[in-house]
């Protein structure tokens, strides 16, 4: 049997022992919002594609006062936001914020700039602050209790005068250096191309073209994603 494949030609070939990157400051984190489950399109799309639990679950909060006094709205405002910070990581949750320089890339919140986020609540007398919230993803996680953590965390936090603490209805996830998981993917492509070429027989190989472009993804499930490769294959004798 012979394997026509872009997978050598490229220099993309599977390397073993290659360690997966951390999940640090070095590596980016990805915002994948509900919108990627949708946007499948089978047509387009690869059939081998590497199924896998996001790493965090995202929800925007809002942060609002409408104490009429402006020095006591900012007090009320600030002394809500130092608790949510306090108390977020007995309740396995985090802070976050949109990187200003990348679209669709969470970094963690530095709390020490939470003062400067104030703006205008839309309404007369309010401020808000708006960030995200957003909570590792464990293997016996289910969405309702991913969800759960992050409801239950801003229910308990207290809130101070007339500050109200509000989640927006869109939950989305986050994925951490996509282009780490390159490796296993060309070799779920390089083993779906054997099993092609082997059903047509030993005179058949499978051609693979595509594989220098970047990983993509979309979200197959409530926590779950679908890496791929936008690679096209095509059987010759």
């Amino acid at each position: 049997m012979k394997i026509i494949a872009a997978l050598a030609a490229s220099g993309l070939l599977l390397s073993a022992g290659v360690p997966a990157l951390a999940q640090d400051t070095g590596v980016a984190e990805i915002v994948v919002t509900a919108q990627r489950m949708t946007d499948y399109d089978p047509s387009e799309t690869p059939y081998v594609a590497m199924r896998k639990r996001a790493d965090n679950l995202i929800v925007t909060v809002r942060v609002i006062c409408d104490t009429r006094d402006p020095d006591q709205r900012k007090g009320e405002l600030m002394a809500t936001l130092k608790a949510l910070v306090k108390l977020a990581d007995q309740h396995g949750v985090a802070l976050g914020v949109e990187d200003e320089d990348e679209d669709d890339v969470m970094v963690t919140l530095d709390p020490a700039k939470l003062e400067a986020m104030i703006g205008g609540g839309g309404k007369p007398d309010t401020s808000m602050v708006s960030f995200t919230l957003k909570t590792k993803i464990l293997p016996t996680d289910t969405y309702g209790s991913a969800t759960g953590r992050i409801e239950a965390f801003v229910r308990k936090t207290p809130k101070v005068g007339r500050t109200e603490v509000l989640l927006q209805s869109d939950w989305n996830l986050t994925l951490f250096g996509p282009e780490q998981y390159r490796d296993q993917i060309i070799a779920q492509v390089a083993a779906d191309a054997r099993k092609t070429a082997g059903a047509f027989g030993p005179d058949y190989g499978v051609s693979v073209e595509g594989l220098t472009l970047p990983v993509t993804w979309y979200q197959s499930g409530p926590l779950e994603l679908a890496l791929y490769i936008p690679y096209r294959q095509r059987v010759e004798r």
